[in-house]
């Protein structure tokens, strides 16, 4: 069975009640520019320090990636990249595309090293189903197969889906400062 994204969000009355606010599907995100994948945006946190209380709280979904203090949870659902569609059309055009609908997220791949890219965040990788390596940049990988959980501290990386099956990935991006 396919896991289906789906954000269920609580909140408080003015009495200080807890309350559900929201409960609905993850609306996927399939930009051109990665063909047969689905990005699931589903909450974020201002930069800075979270709030809690009666105050009610808006997501923030963009800038894909957080400022320091900022966070995002998202589902990735990677296509099998023996299986995955050619990118099609113009690259200029599913560039800016994927730049409308996910700003920032093209901002960090390095274009001579494809996949390759790095992070001023601390990223909680849970992989939920199917398998997914990742490559550090000296050539090193690892296997993620559902229940594995990968702490990525701003290292450059890349994701490969390597099997015939699509993988979903659940990531937790905490921005944050590099200190070098």
């Amino acid at each position: 069975m396919t896991i289906q994204p789906r954000l269920v969000v609580t909140g408080r009355e003015p009495d200080g009640t807890s309350v559900f606010v929201t409960d609905q599907p993850g609306d996927p995100i399939a930009p051109a520019a990665f063909p047969g994948s689905e990005f699931y945006l589903l909450w974020g946190t201002e930069d800075g320090t979270a709030q809690v209380g009666t105050k009610p709280r808006q997501p923030r979904l963009i800038p894909f990636f957080p400022g320091a203090g900022g966070t995002r949870i998202l589902f990735l659902r990677w296509a099998p990249e023996s299986s995955a569609p050619e990118q099609a059309g113009d690259p200029a055009a599913a560039a800016a595309e994927a730049a409308a609908k996910l700003p920032g997220l093209l901002d960090v791949f390095e274009p001579e090293h494809p996949g390759m890219h790095a992070t001023d965040s601390v990223d909680y990788g849970i992989c939920l189903e199917g398998e997914l390596y990742l490559e550090l940049d000296n050539g090193e990988e690892i296997l993620l197969t559902p229940g594995t959980v990968v702490v990525q501290q701003g290292t450059r990386h890349a994701w490969h889906n390597r099997s015939e099956k699509t993988a979903l990935m659940c990531y937790v991006l905490i921005g944050a400062d590099r200190d070098s």
